[in-house]
């Protein structure tokens, strides 16, 4: 059990609030997701229950975190550097590592026994390999709390299964992050939402002992009911008070055109006038006590320029007798036709060469030439440049025109000043998704080629980027592991193996 008390985290850099006094108790096998938009702190403030010395360098700190005699276990977003050129065999060695222990935790993950004896380097190894060594090397050190910064990246479908059949039955106590909403829906029994309002002058957070979906549900209706109470206060308060200016207008009215030979008249006009402003004063009282409108965290904005292309149109046709890297074969008979406006969604288990296969369509359907294609990658590094700012990225020219465009569409993602301006380097992964994304929708593309469009947007966000491609009139090609995308944005659905490529 691990308790946090009272915590504040404040960035250094913009003296921004990303929590505030925030208070919860992790319970002994407990499962708990922290959500909330791109930016908004999440992956600090994991880091921060495990060790308050990962934020030193940027953010300050207060409050309190008590482990209770509990040991944590912390696996971050991407494997640390130094463990990238360790053996397997080496990264497994902790403490002298009880081998027995150390064999029935790796039947567990699905792994033979003898990947312990393993000289891979840790750093070749797939997502599903690489997420399962490093909880079972947790598992090892004998954490009984464990904090997860999204464990579903990088992962195929066999292993997203398997990690949400360890969440549920672990008796270790679980606060993770993730972007993947089936996988929260499956296993979050608690929920600690953070939120960024007023333009992100103002933090909020909630902490509710229920289910993902029971959350999201019961804060929805909360919100309807409290909106439709303050409209319908609002409404009987506005008609009162303008009875209330109409009396006091013309009793106005009557003080001035009363005949100054009627004293009598106007003591009473007086005294009348005395008892309507009581009237206002107890009405100007009344309207502090109204509901107030709910204050929300706005969803980002965003839409696409028409990208359409004739449904006869053949915008991909392969024929691969094998798919390879340098010597290894990682997949053979392939076949793939893919014609206008056709939402294409692949996947298949890591290792098999899913980013191999959409890079050589994305090349292929370049050589062509025909068709004007964007390409997103998994590591948005490969295409932004972490030196210059968000608006330098979307306005190469710096002319106002499009100075002005850029920043209007960053606000509706929710960028603040701050962050247009400063370097790319300084935003969240989420944000540098949302920029990239911004990139891909403000020009007419007509096929989309996308390795995990959705990893790195926050589970409140890919409801709207999966409407926004599922709206798209022009092709999508695409590599997901995310359930709902595959079901709300692909109308065809294929999986590939080490057999070939096989419509599902």
């Amino acid at each position: 059990m691990i308790q946090v008390r009272k915590l504040s985290i404040t960035q250094h850099i913009n003296g921004r609030s990303l929590t505030r006094e925030l208070s919860f108790t992790l319970n002994d096998g407990e499962k708990a997701v922290i959500i909330g938009e791109e930016g908004n702190g999440k992956s600090t403030l994991l880091r921060c229950i495990f060790n308050p010395s990962l934020i030193d360098a940027y953010a300050d700190v207060t409050g309190d975190i008590l482990l209770n005699r509990s040991k944590m276990g912390y696996l971050p977003q991407e494997l640390p550097h130094e463990y990238r050129s360790l053996a397997i065999s080496e990264y497994l060695e902790v403490g002298g590592a009880d081998i027995p222990r150390l064999n029935r935790i790796l039947e567990q993950f699905g792994l033979d026994e003898s990947i312990r004896l393993e000289n891979r380097l840790m750093g070749t190894l797939s997502g599903g390999e690489k997420v399962k060594l490093q909880i079972a090397r947790l598992l090892l050190d004998e954490s009984d709390v464990l904090l997860l910064d999204e464990p579903t990246n990088d992962i195929d479908l066999q292993t997203l299964m398997w990690l949400e059949d360890f969440l549920n039955e672990s008796p270790q106590a679980v606060l993770y992050v993730s972007h993947d909403e089936t996988l929260i829906e499956k296993t979050a029994e608690m929920v600690i939402h953070l939120e960024q309002l007023h333009t992100k002058k103002e933090c909020r957070h909630t902490v509710a002992h229920v289910p993902y979906r029971v959350y999201m549900d019961e804060r929805t209706s909360a919100f309807e009911r409290q909106a439709a109470i303050a409209r319908k206060e609002k409404e009987q308060f506005d008609a009162r008070m303008a009875r209330y200016q109409r009396i006091f207008e013309r009793v106005q009215h009557e003080q001035r055109t009363i005949s100054r030979g009627d004293p009598s008249g106007g003591r009473l006009l007086k005294k009348k006038m005395h008892s309507v402003k009581a009237m206002g004063a107890r009405f100007e009282k009344e309207k502090e006590k109204l509901t107030k409108l709910p204050i929300m965290e706005q969803p980002i904005f965003i839409t696409f320029k028409p990208g359409g292309i004739p449904k006869t149109k053949t915008v991909v046709d392969i024929e691969l007798p094998e798919l390879k890297i340098g010597d290894r074969l990682l997949s053979k008979d392939i076949k793939l036709l893919v014609r206008g406006g056709e939402h294409v969604g692949i996947f298949g288990d890591n290792g098999v060469g899913k980013t191999t296969l959409l890079r050589l369509i994305d090349s292929e359907i370049a050589k062509k030439g025909q068709l004007k294609t964007f390409y997103m990658p998994q590591d948005y590094l490969e295409k932004l440049p972490l030196d210059v700012s968000a608006v330098e990225f979307l306005a190469p020219l710096g002319s106002k025109e499009q100075v002005t465009q850029a920043r209007t569409y960053l606000g509706s993602l929710k960028f603040t000043r701050d962050e247009m301006t400063s370097p790319i380097a300084r935003l969240s992964g989420g944000q540098r998704a949302k920029l990239y994304f911004l990139n891909m929708a403000l020009s007419d593309y007509q096929v989309l080629v996308l390795d995990e469009p959705t990893r790195n947007f926050s589970p409140l966000s890919n409801p709207v980027i999966r409407k926004v491609l599922r709206d798209f009139d022009g092709t999508i090609i695409s590599i997901s592991h995310d359930r709902k995308y595959l079901f709300e944005v692909c109308d065809s659905l294929y999986r590939l193996t080490r057999e070939g490529l096989f419509l599902q």
